[in-house]
This record gives C-alpha cells, structure tokens and sequence, in this order.
C-alpha cells in the first residue's frame, strides 16, 4: 500500500510541476511578486497531495519569522525548500549557482532574486552573498540558508558550514534556527505516513562572534532535531 501511495503521489507531483511551470512561463514577464505567488502556490498543492495521497501531513511549531532575519534550517529532503518557500512570506533562498541553469526552474529562481552562489568562487563567493543578503534584508525579506550545505540523512553527524557564520557575521541581523524531521518520512521515491514536524526555535541574536554564533546555532538546532526525530520514529513505528 505504500508502494502504491508514494508512486501515485511520485505521478502527481510530476504532472502538477510541469503543469504549473509551463503555465507559469508568463510570469516570466510580470512583476517578481508574481512568480513568488505563484511558486508559493505550487508548494500549497504539492503539500495537499502529500497529506491526501501519500498520507503524510505536516505541523508547524514555534513563531514563523515575519520579517528581514537569516532563517538557518536543517536540511533532509525536498520537503523542506517546498515547506520554507510556503511558509516564510517572500523569503530568498540562497541556491547552487547550478540551478539557474535548468530550464524554467531556473529561470523562476532568477525571476524571484533568490541568492545563487559559486562554491567554487571561495571568499569571492560570500562577498557576493553578503552584498545580495544586504538588499534583501533591506526590502525585509527573509533569508534561508540551509548551513550544511546539502541535505543529511537523519542522525547523521552534523557538519555546518562557515559560510552561515559569515554571512550573519556582515548583515547583522538576528538568526532562527530551523529543526525538523522530515528525512524520516520523504525518503526519495518512498513517502511514509505520519506527519512531519517542522519547528522555528528561538531567535539567535545579532552581534555574536562568530565562534560563539556557530555553537549556538549547532547546539540549538541538533538538539531539537534530535528531539523531533525521537518523536518521529516513535510515530513511524506505531503506523508499521
């Protein structure tokens, strides 16, 4: 039966992406608020098909930030760009600079000014970042960075990045950390039933050092995780 979800909820998430991508094509010509609506929007449906086909619901925890802060998640799956995107008002994500070339996907995260970063670039790299952090913040944006750099199968030994540390070191700002648990239900092709939780902590402040800055935000945000994948296995288990 599961199987059979994840595969018919695998159909529907192909179909509704194209459909909406291809039909979103004229945003391409319109204000950047209206790709952003519209990608809010797909990321609405792709969650209703996961609650109603897969069976796979999601909660919220913790106060969602409604302004210019750097929103620091942990990273596990899909699920989690989708969910922040939806969730977070007309926030900017900072991406692989890979991803702009993919056709219309792409093209959408250039439309919308998310933060495409050069790996290869090195220090260049996070002046730039910081410099597009900056307008960002100004405009009241905010900004999510998953500081792992890629995504973590759950329990695996946490290696953040320093570039998260650079970059709340040079905007100034206040930075929420996220915890969440959903590598233990979107697992590639295979969704299982439960309900992933996704929890906004409380915000770290600005004006740490960097060291400091980089042991709370590691602490605060494994410990939680920690917690929520205790609390997700417990869940998985009870539907085996």
């Amino acid at each position: 039966m599961n199987f059979l979800r994840s595969a018919a909820y695998f159909l529907y998430f192909v179909v509704v992406s194209v459909a909406m991508n291809l039909g979103a094509t004229p945003t391409l010509l319109m204000p950047r608020k209206a790709i952003v609506r519209t990608s809010q929007a797909w990321s609405a449906v792709l969650l209703w098909g996961l609650k109603h086909i897969a069976g796979l619901a999601y909660q919220v925890r913790g106060e969602i930030p409604q302004s210019g802060v750097l929103v620091a998640a942990k990273h596990m799956s899909m699920w989690d760009t989708i969910a922040l995107f939806m969730l977070l008002d007309d926030c900017v994500v900072v991406v692989k600079k890979e991803l702009l070339s993919i056709p219309w996907y792409g093209w959408y995260l250039k439309k919308a000014k998310m933060i495409a970063i050069d790996r290869a670039a090195g220090a260049n790299a996070l002046r730039v970042m910081a410099a597009r952090a900056r307008e960002v913040i100004a405009d009241g944006r905010p900004i999510v960075i998953f500081p792992e750099g890629t995504r973590k199968k759950p329990g695996a030994p946490p290696d953040y990045k320093p570039g998260v540390a650079g970059l709340y070191s040079q905007i100034g700002v206040p930075c929420v950390p996220v915890a969440l648990n959903s590598g233990l239900f979107w697992t590639s092709f295979t969704k299982h039933p439960g309900c992933i939780v996704i929890e906004f902590l409380p915000a770290i402040p600005a004006g740490l050092n960097r060291a400091e800055f980089m042991r709370r935000l590691q602490t605060d945000t494994e410990a939680a995780t920690a917690r929520l994948l205790a609390e997700g296995n417990k869940l998985l288990n009870q539907n085996m």
